[in-house]
């Protein structure tokens, strides 16, 4: 089976998101593409908590994916919602590692292969970006590809699809930094002052894929 992502799960109230323009259903769940976002409040901590995944093999144990805390699960996929923002599917998720080799042995495991690599810098230090397909969603992983360190992998943001960028941007306001050209050629991407929102994940929305 593919392994997909069923949950994000993330230590923040579903009225900050509320406010941000995502529909929040009575569960505290916000559905965005074929991935729902449990909304668990602050006491939890901060940012993306954990996940829930389809299709993962059966045959071992998992509650924890290279430190990121795991779950199973044979959910039927829920319809996504319609968000004021213009918000409809996640593009990526971002994923924090302290060892690369680490990481993509972890996802191999349970049946996942790199599509691609990207190197690029951050703040002056090189960076490796390793691109994985879960369903809808790409997971991108993001570290240094010089140095290891111990401790846990996070999941750090997420980039959110909109059909109408400008429109998007017009919603948020003073909330979000200029539009710009994404990497990905002919879309436009801009990031949010998530924070400003009370929203603990880094958030991003980019335009959709261009038709050919």
């Amino acid at each position: 089976m593919t392994v997909t992502v069923d949950e994000l799960e993330v230590a923040d109230p579903p009225d900050a998101w509320k406010r941000a323009g995502f529909f929040v259903d009575s569960d505290a769940v916000c559905r965005v593409g074929e991935v729902g976002i449990r909304l668990v409040g602050s006491d939890r901590g901060t940012g993306i908590i954990g996940w829930s995944l389809r299709g993962l093999p059966s045959h071992d144990p998992l509650d924890d994916l290279d430190g990121i805390p795991t779950s199973r699960s044979d959910a039927v996929t829920a319809p996504s919602a319609v968000h004021p923002n213009g918000v409809t599917a996640i593009d990526h998720v971002v994923l924090l590692s302290p060892d690369l080799d680490r990481t993509v042995a972890a996802l191999a495991a349970i049946g996942v292969t790199p599509r691609r690599e990207r190197d690029t810098e951050l703040g002056g230090r090189r960076m490796r970006q390793i691109f994985f397909r879960f369903g809808q969603v790409i997971i991108e992983v993001v570290g240094s590809p010089e140095t290891t360190s111990d401790g846990p992998s996070k999941l750090w943001g997420i980039t959110y699809v909109v059909d109408d960028i400008d429109a998007s941007a017009a919603f948020f306001g003073d909330h979000t930094a200029p539009v710009k050209d994404a990497v990905q050629p002919g879309r436009r991407i801009t990031t949010l002052r998530h924070r400003d929102l009370g929203i603990s994940v880094h958030t991003a929305v980019i335009s959709t894929t261009p038709r050919r």
